[in-house]
């Protein structure tokens, strides 16, 4: 696999604000303290393919898998099957969408020397687990879950296999035998469902699976350029972390301030202000954003220098990011070795699991005549 140039190494931190603690349910960034789960413990999140990613999944995600790739066994999961509850129609969309995902993994600095790249619909043991496990899981546990029902509620006719994302989520996290999963604050339902899936099958069968612990990002959800609740590709409020620096001067401009505020001088207000949301986000240097918020809310600057500064801030912080990006457009053969050497790997860890989820739920040995006879002569 061709090399990045030294000054693009993906150990390189774009924003290092925050460290991990670890507390025994979740996991949560502050402004200090240290990872308290073992190096060789494995950590397992990922993502659907449905296009490009974006500022939300960096600080909400992708934030946390570069600053966890160099202490843990990571497993990044490129979600395609779930992909199809929301692309049947479209499989176009959901194999560029694999690249894109890809590719912006490798941009932002995570690194396939250290880290497991995976593709879901290649290693067919992720829907083998998904269907093992949706025979004990009673239907009201996945009718409670949040996410669910509110995507459910944008869809005209909800799939079977749309419905039993929660077990295929649960299979994704338990088949390399996750200790840590770092999420979104949206996707800890998930989590706890699988907690509670995983001690199930234990009692059940024999404790096979470890009690996954969820973490979540230090700015757990990131509004849309909009004011929306969440950044969202189907509300086009997206700043996506490919946007050109012309672009992101354009949604910049475009972002909400205080609709009070009628002149500069006027004080400025920000609570539900964007522009200071992602200031808050991604500014580097606490004390001058506190000197910028005082100026702000005395009426001593107005919105437009406000967000010249945000445009510039969120530019040098993507820098990094697009020189990478031009790396890896440039060498689409290391794009495929990233993916397919840690799937291939991925495979490896999947087999066993099944071979000992297997032998605990007794669907095996029908090959061995003995067993076959002992059935017959009871």
């Amino acid at each position: 696999m061709p090399k990045t140039p030294e000054s693009l190494q993906p150990d390189q931190e774009v924003n290092n604000k925050n460290e991990e603690i670890i507390t025994p349910e979740r996991v949560d960034l502050s402004e200090k303290g240290t990872p308290i789960i073992e190096k060789k413990d494995r950590i397992l999140t990922g993502m659907r393919p449905t296009g490009s990613l974006h500022l939300g999944h960096y600080v909400g995600a992708l934030e946390n898998w570069i600053k966890l790739q160099g202490n843990y066994d990571c497993h990044f999961l490129i979600a395609d099957y779930q992909a199809f509850g929301d692309y049947a129609d479209n499989i176009s969309k959901i194999r560029d969408s694999v690249i894109e995902v890809a590719m912006d993994w490798l941009s932002v600095g995570l690194d396939p020397h250290k880290t497991t790249f995976v593709i879901q619909s290649y290693v067919p043991e992720h829907a083998e687990l998904a269907m093992l496990l949706s025979m004990i899981i009673p239907k009201w546990m996945i009718d409670r879950n949040p996410t669910l029902k509110a995507e459910s509620a944008t869809q005209k006719d909800v799939s079977l296999g749309f419905y039993n994302y929660p077990a295929s989520q649960a299979a994704d996290i338990l088949l390399p035998k996750a200790n840590l999963v770092p999420v979104g604050e949206d996707q800890l339902p998930h989590i706890e469902l699988t907690r509670e899936i995983a001690r199930k099958f234990n009692r059940m069968y024999g404790h096979i699976f470890p009690i996954p612990t969820a973490l979540v990002g230090r700015v757990p959800r990131l509004v849309g350029i909009d004011g929306k609740a969440k950044m969202s590709k189907s509300l086009g409020n997206c700043v996506y972390l490919s946007d050109s620096p012309e672009v992101i001067a354009k949604k910049v401009k475009k972002m909400f301030t205080d609709p009070t505020r009628l002149k500069a001088t006027d004080p400025g207000h920000l609570e539900g202000n964007v522009v200071f949301t992602y200031l808050d986000a991604f500014h580097p240097d606490a004390a001058e954003l506190e000197s910028l918020k005082k100026k702000y809310t005395e009426g001593k600057i107005g919105d437009g220098e406000v967000k010249n500064i945000l445009a510039e801030l969120l530019n040098a912080f993507l820098e990094p990011i697009r020189e990478r990006r031009a790396f890896y457009q440039a060498h689409p053969e290391a794009v495929r070795e990233a993916l397919l050497e840690g799937t291939e790997k991925a495979k490896k860890v999947a087999a066993a699991t099944m071979l000992e989820v297997r032998e605990a739920m007794e669907i095996t040995g029908y090959e061995d005549i003995k067993n076959i006879k002992k059935i017959i002569e009871k």
